[in-house]
């Protein structure tokens, strides 16, 4: 084996080849090297075009809620909670449905038919278009869960976070369709990390007597958890930055209320209405507010990586 590997280091290549791999070479190194120059040059345009309103607010920016283009006063404080709360609280819901989901079409529970048609359902779900999720979540959705939100304000009002009563559009709602949106990423990503599961992982833990839910609690879902909570972080960073759907459903308010059932808003929904029309210093504002995002969606990149890191290591 080291014979024939000297010999094929020794081999005589003609120029043209080497041309080639020296060309391959710097066309990858260029190109993968543009994604970060892009990268770049958004953060310093979004920075540079921040920079007035850093100047006036500072970081007092971020913990004010008054937003009002008429006295040019402006804080980001309800759409930085608007952001944060939908996101994580979508990323609750989805990442159980979105695991059991992966579990229940990769292990032998029904036909392999029906599997793969469950498969496909939930890879279509992520091509509807998120404007087409925004009207369905107006029309049919907020109507449909009205009801039981009114149920939940009539009985815990006492708390903060169903202290106002549900009049349409809302945080809720917003929470709701996002689930929709992240839920294909989680369950598709979670199904291909198990499918990369040695079998025979499987088939040792049944050997030495585990039930078919020790083998997926005690020795699948360690072995994929790298896979799994690369696509959650994934997931995480579509729910921050989702506009259209959000923007049709929150109510774009910026009156900050810690209520699930009031309306809120998102930087992203805020950067979708008022950006077309915004002058002066409320462009400024919103850079400031999209720089903040990009910060946010960075450091949820940086984490990710991190971890996936880690958890690699470990199982």
């Amino acid at each position: 084996m080291s014979e024939s590997k000297e010999l094929y280091l020794l081999r005589r290549r003609p120029p043209s080849e080497k041309v080639v791999d020296v060309s391959f070479k710097y066309v990858a190194v260029t190109l993968a090297s543009m994604v970060a120059v892009v990268l770049f040059a958004i953060l310093i345009v979004v920075f540079w075009g921040s920079l007035e309103s850093m100047g006036r607010y500072g970081l007092e920016f971020l913990v004010t809620s008054n937003w009002n283009p008429v006295d040019d006063e402006y804080g980001a404080f309800t759409a930085i909670y608007g952001t944060i709360v939908t996101s994580l609280l979508s990323l609750l819901i989805a990442v159980p449905l979105g695991v059991g989901t992966a579990v229940f079409i990769t292990e032998n529970i029904i036909p392999l038919r029906i599997r793969n048609v469950i498969g496909v359902m939930v890879e279509l779900l992520a091509a509807i278009p998120s404007v087409v999720l925004g009207l369905w979540a107006i029309f049919v959705m907020e109507p449909f869960i009205r009801p039981f939100l009114e149920f939940l304000y009539a009985t815990f009002k006492w708390l903060p976070i169903f202290s106002s009563p549900p009049i349409g559009p809302g945080t809720a709602p917003a929470i709701l369709i996002l689930v929709v949106m992240i839920l294909p990423i989680i369950t598709s990503i979670s199904r291909d990390s198990l499918n990369q599961v040695p079998d025979k992982l499987r088939q040792a833990a049944y050997g030495v007597g585990t039930t078919r839910w020790g083998a997926i609690l005690n020795v699948l879902l360690p072995a994929a958890i790298s896979g799994i909570v690369g696509g959650v972080m994934l997931a995480l960073g579509r729910a921050m930055g989702e506009t259209m759907a959000v923007t049709m459903i929150i109510g774009n308010s910026n009156n900050f209320s810690p209520s699930l059932l009031a309306p809120g808003n998102t930087i992203a929904a805020m950067l979708a209405n008022q950006f077309g029309e915004a002058d002066g210093g409320q462009v400024s504002s919103l850079m400031y507010a999209a720089f903040i995002l990009m910060i946010l969606s960075l450091a949820v990149n940086v984490f990710a990586q991190w971890l996936v890191k880690r958890l690699s290591l470990k199982y």
